[in-house]
């Protein structure tokens, strides 16, 4: 493990560079086509975030995380909630299914397909993801930075500015629990009791709103 830095040393530089790879342009190329820019801007932001977090914990790239195997997590954890993605269950089985069918067409090995898989799989499952490899805990940990700002107290004004000046949040937060909504209203097996789509559908019918959503929109940093 290397030190624990700041990021403050990588503002400007490398703070917005996105891998490079043929896989990764394709996937961020693909998730561009299905997703509103909203969905995709958080996609993106997410991996920044986490990449951030992974700096922030003294976690060093290509020795204690794969950084394309947590691009293609980060960009594809919300696939499950497009017109191509939508299928008969809860929408992080249904993304990281595609997901793993996107990833097997270009030849990746099945242990990578698998942590890609279980990482999108379980980016809600909070208290399971952290203990499920360093890829799975980065996506789940950049994925609520970005939603609720929480946990986000070692990201300085400047580079999380930087951020999103690159990549607007465009309502992410309503427009990410529309989505999820929209999916169970549509088809009730989306959102069976007690996880995240079936709560934030009860909650959103109840009351009009849900305590997620709630808790990121009155967030002292981002907001919506």
């Amino acid at each position: 493990m290397v030190p624990m830095h700041e990021e403050t040393d990588i503002v400007g530089g490398d703070l917005l560079a996105l891998p490079d790879s043929v896989t990764a342009r394709e996937a961020l190329d693909w998730v561009r086509r299905i997703e509103s820019e909203s969905l995709a801007n958080h996609s993106i932001r997410a991996f920044l975030f986490a990449r951030l977090l992974a700096r922030h914990r003294g976690m060093r790239p290509g020795s204690d995380y794969d950084p394309e195997l947590l691009f293609l997590a980060c960009v594809l954890h919300d696939v499950g909630l497009t017109d191509e993605g939508n299928g008969s269950q809860r929408f992080e089985v249904d993304g990281a299914d595609l997901a793993a069918e996107f990833m097997t067409a270009r030849g990746f090995a099945a242990e990578a397909v698998d942590t890609v898989w279980e990482a999108i799989a379980l980016h809600t499952s909070m208290g399971i993801a952290e203990r499920r490899g360093a890829v799975c805990a980065l996506l789940h940990g950049g994925t609520v930075i970005d939603f609720t700002a929480l946990g986000s107290e070692f990201i300085t004004d400047a580079a999380a500015k930087l951020i999103h000046d690159a990549y607007p949040r465009l309502s992410v937060v309503r427009a990410l629990v529309d989505a999820i909504v929209g999916q169970v209203a549509a088809r009730p097996e989306k959102g069976p009791p007690i996880t995240v789509p079936g709560e934030l559908a009860r909650e959103r019918g109840e009351r009009g709103s849900s305590l997620l959503e709630d808790l990121a929109l009155a967030g002292p940093r981002w907001g919506s």
